[in-house]
């Protein structure tokens, strides 16, 4: 059995311990389970295996509601962890040391002030969260989804990345990233949301009177968007479900919002679509 080993920066020694107890035949299962994982070149593949260890090393992960949680669970939720930092310092995922995962979803309290004052307390269901100093939070029964652009592990870690930056705005930190201006990419985020929203409230006006926009008969005109609708909340949220279509399904938003692609590319210093075959792209 792996062992999950407390650290925000394990030892070297124990990162090559848990890299050397992944049994081939478990991480080949866990690319082939992912086909954007499976995409990747075989030199890409082992550097993302060294970081999965890292991120084992470095985390525990927690069952909750008694989630016995297997190897192939475990290894699985740290590679998709581990692909938006697979060209970029594991340091940006220091700072916290716990991962917990629930058999399905879960409800996180929430508080809210409305424009007159007044507060409102109540539960929201939830597949992910990701707390600012703390735990990251999943869901197993959304971790385990393959397909369409759909990823809670990635979108969780973004949140991650994001809060390495300071707030929850959209912008990661870019210390370091002499290639990155952050008032481009200021620019180029708020433009792209724009543009996104505005897709979006098309999509809505077009939806007939008789379809209840909330229901699954609606679907076939969102899926006309390039993410998920979800992206137009805040920027915090654009960017985190930005980061889930970049690398699981990035040919809509490469085509929709091409300079916003772009700058994702030089931030990940990946390029999902140059790993997708004629007939992904």
């Amino acid at each position: 059995m792996l062992r999950w080993l407390l650290g925000r920066g394990a030892p070297a020694a124990r990162i090559a311990d848990v890299q050397a107890r992944i049994e081939p035949a478990l991480w080949e299962q866990v690319l082939q389970a992912y086909p954007f994982l499976a995409g990747l070149p075989a030199a890409e593949a082992g550097e993302l295996r060294a970081r999965a260890a890292w991120l084992l090393a470095s985390k525990t992960m927690n069952g909750a509601r008694g989630l016995a949680l297997t190897d192939f669970m475990r290894l699985s939720i740290a590679a998709q962890a581990a692909l938006p930092i697979l060209k970029l310092p594991t340091a940006l995922y220091e700072g916290w040391d716990e991962i917990i995962v629930y058999p399905g979803g879960f409800a996180i309290p929430r508080r809210r002030e409305d424009d007159i004052g007044v507060v409102h307390e109540y539960m929201e269901d939830a597949a992910g969260e990701a707390w600012d100093g703390g735990p990251v939070v999943l869901s197993w029964e959304d971790a385990r989804i393959a397909e369409g652009g759909f990823n809670v592990v990635i979108h969780e870690f973004a949140h991650k990345l994001d809060l390495m930056g300071g707030d929850a705005d959209g912008m990661p930190s870019l210390a370091g990233r002499a290639e990155l201006n952050a008032r481009l990419w200021r620019r180029v985020l708020d433009d792209s949301l724009d543009r996104f929203t505005q897709a979006l409230e098309a999509v809505e006006a077009a939806i007939p009177p008789h379809i209840d926009p909330e229901g699954p008969d609606a679907d076939p005109w969102y899926g006309q968007l390039p993410m998920d609708p979800y992206a137009a909340t805040d920027e915090a949220e654009f960017f985190a479900v930005s980061s889930e279509s970049f690398f699981v399904d990035p040919a809509p938003l490469a085509e929709a919002l091409p300079e916003w692609y772009g700058l994702l590319r030089a931030y990940y210093r990946q390029d999902p679509l140059s790993r997708q075959g004629p007939d992904q792209a």
